[in-house]
């Protein structure tokens, strides 16, 4: 087992799971809902973050960030179709990055375009930031829904 998934994966599947609580709070109604404006339904947002990860799955691949190719996606209206594309990227994800050894996480870098390549590790990393970003959007449509957070949301992004 190599280092990211014995020392890292542990926690970073729980920034993961924080989506599983966001699902677990929303109807299919739910997922139409925006706050007005040009910003997107709930459901899209919810598509948006699930492209996201795809493009870093297939960066783990490739070692090149790609967020052109978009992979046939859910309806952005269906909690059941969102949760288990969630449940498969994860798996996914989690496949590949224990499939690295760790020379190849001390050596291989991803190009993020231009001359910004960096460590697996480091574009794991990111990716979570995107989560967390995801996760702060997310907090504003479940207020304005009126839903409870999970205790945990609530301490680690409220």
């Amino acid at each position: 087992m190599n280092r990211i998934m014995q020392r890292y994966y542990p926690l970073f599947r729980s920034y993961q799971r924080l989506r599983d609580d966001l699902l677990e709070r929303l109807t299919d109604q739910d997922l139409a809902f925006t706050p007005g404006g040009t910003n997107p339904t709930l459901g899209e947002l919810c598509r948006e973050i699930g492209q996201t990860q795809q493009a870093y799955i297939d960066s783990f691949r490739t070692f090149t960030l790609d967020f052109e190719d978009h992979r046939p996606a859910p309806p952005a209206r269906d909690v059941a179709g969102l949760r288990g594309w969630y449940e498969a990227m994860d798996r996914e994800l989690e496949q590949v990055i224990a499939g690295f050894t760790d020379e190849e996480l001390a050596e291989k870098q991803v190009d993020r375009g231009g001359n910004f390549r960096i460590s697996i590790r480091a574009n794991l990393d990111i990716y979570k930031e995107a989560l967390i970003i995801f996760y702060g959007k997310a907090t504003v449509y479940l207020k304005l829904l009126g839903k409870a957070r999970s205790e945990q949301w609530e301490e680690w992004i409220s």
